[in-house]
C-alpha cells in the first residue's frame, strides 16, 4: 500500500497529520525508535506499543549482513520476523556507506565494502537495496543515497548530491519495476546537498521529476553546527511539497526535534534515546541527567518527578545508579523505557499543542525549561 498523508492542523510552518500505511496509521509529527537489527534494544514489541510507538525503523544494511534476505524472506518479511504488527520504515544503507568510510569504495555502480562482521566483500547498489527492502516488506522504504560528509566543499557536495540523484532514479525504477509484484509500501526520495541550500534546491527539483509519496532530508546531523542545520531547513522545507510527509533523518535531541517541527518537519528517527539510556544519560523536563554521577548514589527520588513512565513510578535514582555500576541489564531496560517514554510523550504533547493552535507557545516553554546544550549534565 502506498502511504497516504493527510494534514489535520497547521500553525505557521508546523503541521500535524496522519500517515496511513498497510500496517496502521501514524500520527505526525512522529518519532521512530530505531530497531537497527530488527529490535529496539532491550524492548519487546508489546512494550513499545504500550509506550505509544506507532512506527519503528529497521536498517537494510545490517539486516542484509545478518541474518540476510533468505531468513527474513522465509518469515514473510520483517514484521513477522520481529513480531511487530505496526508500520516499519527501513533505511537504505546510505548512512552506513557514510559511516564506514575506511571500509568502502564508492563508484557509479554503488558501494563495495568490507563487512564489519567478517571482512568479506559486500556490494550495495541501488538495485540491491531495493531488492532487500522489498524482501523486508517495509511500509516505507528509502532510496539509496550518498550521504555527504561534513565539512564538504561546494564541488564535493555537488558531486555527492548528483550521484545521489542518479541513484534515486535507479532506486525508483527498480522498486517499481514492471516485472515484479506490486511493491509492499512506498519509496521515499532523499534530498542531499550538504550545507549548500542551492544544491539542496537542485536536489529537490531533480527528485520531483519522479513520483514519491514522501521526501526525506538526509545529510544533516553529521557534525554540522546547529545554526547551519537550521539554515538548511529554512532554505529547503518551504519548497518541499506540502501534501507529502517530510522526514528529517537521524535527528535528534529533543530540542532539535522541536526546532525542526517549527520549520515543517513531520518524521524523525534517532538512536539518541536508546543509546543514551545504555550509557546512563536520562532525559527529563529540565535536561539530561547522568545516572552514573555520585550525586545520585543515595537519591531516593525518581528520575523525573513529573514523569509517569514505569521506571519513574517504581524505581529511584539510587537503584538505577546501582544497576548501572553493577552492569545489570535491567538498568539498560529501565533507562530505555524512561527515555523512549520521554520522547514519545513529548511527541504526543507536541501534537496536542498543534491541534489546539498552541504549539508556538508550548515550544517556547519547552525549550526555555531545558538547559543550554553546553551545560554539564547532573
Amino acid at each position: 500500500m502506498r502511504p497516504v498523508f493527510t494534514v489535520t492542523a497547521r500553525e505557521g510552518a508546523a503541521r500535524s497529520g496522519t500517515l496511513a500505511t498497510a500496517h496502521g496509521v501514524i500520527d505526525t509529527p512522529a518519532f521512530m525508535p530505531v530497531g537497527t537489527y530488527g529490535t529496539v534494544k532491550t524492548m519487546t514489541p508489546e512494550e513499545l506499543t504500550g509506550l505509544g510507538a506507532q512506527i519503528v525503523l529497521g536498517n537494510t544494511f545490517h539486516l542484509l549482513l545478518r541474518p540476510g534476505p533468505a531468513v527474513i524472506g522465509a518469515h514473510g518479511g520483517l514484521h513477522r520476523f520481529m513480531h511487530w504488527e505496526h508500520p516499519i520504515l527501513t533505511d537504505s544503507g546510505g548512512f552506513q556507506v557514510f559511516s564506514l568510510e575506511s571500509l568502502r569504495r564508492i563508484s557509479e555502480e554503488g558501494v563495495r565494502f568490507r563487512s564489519p562482521i567478517d571482512g568479506r566483500e559486500v556490494r550495495l547498489t541501488p538495485e540491491d537495496s531495493m531488492d532487500m527492502q522489498r524482501t523486508l516488506r517495509s511500509d516505507i522504504a528509502m532510496a539509496l543515497d550518498d550521504c555527504t560528509p561534513h565539512p564538504a566543499t561546494e564541488r564535493e557536495a555537488r558531486e555527492s548530491m548528483e550521484r545521489s540523484m542518479r541513484w534515486a532514479e535507479r532506486s525508483h525504477a527498480h522498486y517499481h519495476r514492471a516485472q515484479a509484484a506490486p511493491p509492499p509500501g512506498g519509496l521515499f526520495g532523499i534530498v542531499q546537498g550538504g550545507m549548500h541550500v542551492p544544491l539542496r534546491l537542485a536536489s529537490l527539483e531533480s527528485l520531483l521529476r519522479l513520483d514519491w509519496p514522501g521526501l526525506a532530508v538526509g545529510g544533516l546531523a553529521v557534525g554540522e553546527p546547529e545554526e547551519e542545520r537550521l539554515a538548511v531547513l529554512e532554505g529547503l522545507v518551504p519548497h518541499m511539497p506540502a501534501d507529502r510527509p517530510r522526514y528529517l533523518m537521524g535527528v535528534g535531541r529533543p530540542e532539535d526535534i522541536v526546532a525542526a517541527v517549527l520549520r515543517g518537519i513531520d518524521l524523525f528517527d534517532c538512536v539518541i534515546p536508546t543509546r543514551h539510556a545504555r550509557n546512563g544519560h536520562l532525559f527529563t523536563a529540565r535536561g539530561v541527567i547522568n545516572i552514573r554521577n555520585s550525586v545520585h548514589q543515595d537519591d531516593l527520588s525518581p528520575v523525573d518527578a513529573t514523569c509517569a513512565c514505569y521506571t519513574c513510578r517504581n524505581y529511584t535514582r539510587a537503584y538505577l545508579r546501582h544497576l548501572d555500576r553493577c552492569n545489570e541489564i535491567l538498568g539498560s531496560r529501565l533507562n530505555t523505557i524512561h527515555n523512549l517514554h520521554f520522547y514519545l510523550e513529548m511527541m504526543r504533547t507536541l501534537r496536542a499543542a498543534l491541534a489546539a493552535g498552541e504549539f508556538a507557545r508550548w515550544a517556547r516553554g519547552f525549550l526555555g525549561a531545558r538547559r543550554e546544550p553546553g551545560d554539564p549534565v547532573a
